[in-house]
């Protein structure tokens, strides 16, 4: 069913899953014909399960009405497209609130760059419904943060999550901040990094010299750069395991488009994430039949990148949530793992020198005056020893 030029094992994936990457390739062919035998034994329920897990429904909704709206059973094209027109309120609601704070911050002078929702659906897909957005995301420069918060206080949002942090550690080990409006059901996702750290990537002053304007609306809105964009995309992807098809779909949208490949090359060295974009195009290349670019068949050279890609199947072999507690026990493990696999070796010493900073966790087994915070390095250890100790003792 799919030409898989890089011997990937995708034999315990359900074929409801492959029937959707099938609907999804065939969506660009000039005469797609989705084959029957294909249809047989489906399990529509979960066809329409999986179509909503992986965010694909809009587009698998307007490819199917394109390929043979009769390929599927009314009921199913039916429900299909309650989903697809209830998106296309969502993402319009959404674009009138991008633009009301898009607004505010233009006017308080606090530059703004999209990072998904509206400007994602219009850049990739030429439209806005073919794209599901459950929230907006926004980057800031980290000193304007307290003022981003007061406004948006001021416009009616609360916030939804509290940062525990100590010696200032949430800067690098957290990346956004989420808020809620009550009436308005929008949630908000206001970053002041593009990843959790540690790790480097390009700073605010770096994206916004290479930002674009979007044509979703009238006003100035700007979101990254186009090599920017894929960096973020690939990065934020990966990290969740390309559970969800929709971030591989935006890959493929991407590839399709004019990118400037060298540049693109020289960017994700910089960052250490080519074998991480060389995992997505190679997994694009798989799922979607994409056509990779002489440009950019370099990524697909990555060995890294391929044991990566055949990684992440697991993540598509079975409905998986990262998003949801409680996450499975065997997932959260093979996740970890998956984690730790896609970092560099300098991102991997990072990582390791990270764990000798003082987490909330040991303010809260020993609670010590601010100025005194600094004794968490020394006393790290003998506090995981006595919590470790604690937890058997319970046991």
């Amino acid at each position: 069913m799919m030409d898989n030029n890089f011997d990937l094992n995708l034999s315990r994936i359900p074929k409801e899953l492959l029937l959707l990457l099938e609907i999804i390739k065939q969506h660009t062919q000039e005469k797609p014909d989705v084959r029957i035998s294909s249809l047989k034994d489906t399990d529509w329920e979960l066809f329409i399960e999986l179509a909503k897990h992986h965010r694909i429904y809009p587009f698998v909704y307007t490819s199917l009405n394109r390929i043979s709206p009769d390929a599927v059973p009314a009921t199913v094209l039916q429900e299909l497209k309650q989903y697809y027109k209830h998106n296309t309120f969502q993402m319009l609601s959404l674009t009138a609130e991008m633009n009301r704070i898009n607004e505010v911050m233009s006017e308080t002078g606090i530059p703004v760059l999209f990072l998904k929702g509206p400007v994602l659906g219009a850049e990739l897909y030429g439209d806005i419904s073919l794209r599901t957005s459950g929230d907006l995301d926004f980057l800031v420069p980290l000193h304007a943060l307290d003022k981003v918060e007061a406004l948006l206080a001021n416009l009616g949002f609360i916030k939804d999550d509290y940062i525990q942090t100590v010696l200032d550690d949430w800067k690098w080990r957290h990346h956004h901040i989420t808020y809620f409006h009550p009436e308005r059901r929008i949630k908000l996702e206001i970053h002041w990094r593009l990843n959790p750290g540690p790790g480097k990537e390009p700073s605010f002053n770096e994206l916004w010299s290479r930002k674009r304007r979007s044509t979703v609306t009238g006003s100035s809105i700007y979101f990254l750069g186009r090599e920017d964009l894929f960096l973020f995309l690939v990065s934020h992807g990966a990290r969740h395991g390309w559970s969800r098809l929709r971030w591989l779909l935006d890959i493929h949208q991407m590839v399709n488009q004019e990118m400037n490949w060298a540049e693109l090359q020289k960017l994700l060295r910089s960052y250490n994430y080519a074998h991480i974009g060389g995992q997505a195009i190679i997994l694009t290349s798989v799922l979607f039949n994409t056509t990779v670019p002489k440009e950019g068949q370099s990524f697909l050279s990555y060995k890294k990148s391929r044991t990566l890609a055949q990684e992440s199947i697991f993540y598509l072999e079975r409905l998986v949530n990262l998003h949801t507690d409680p996450v499975p026990e065997h997932i959260s493990k093979y996740h970890q793992r998956h984690l730790f696999s896609l970092m560099d070796l300098q991102r991997k010493i990072f990582y390791m020198l990270s764990l000798l900073h003082p987490f909330p966790t040991d303010a809260g087994t020993l609670p010590l005056p601010k100025k005194l915070h600094l004794l968490y390095f020394p006393l790290r250890p003998f506090l995981w020893i006595w919590r470790k100790t604690r937890r058997h003792a319970w046991s």
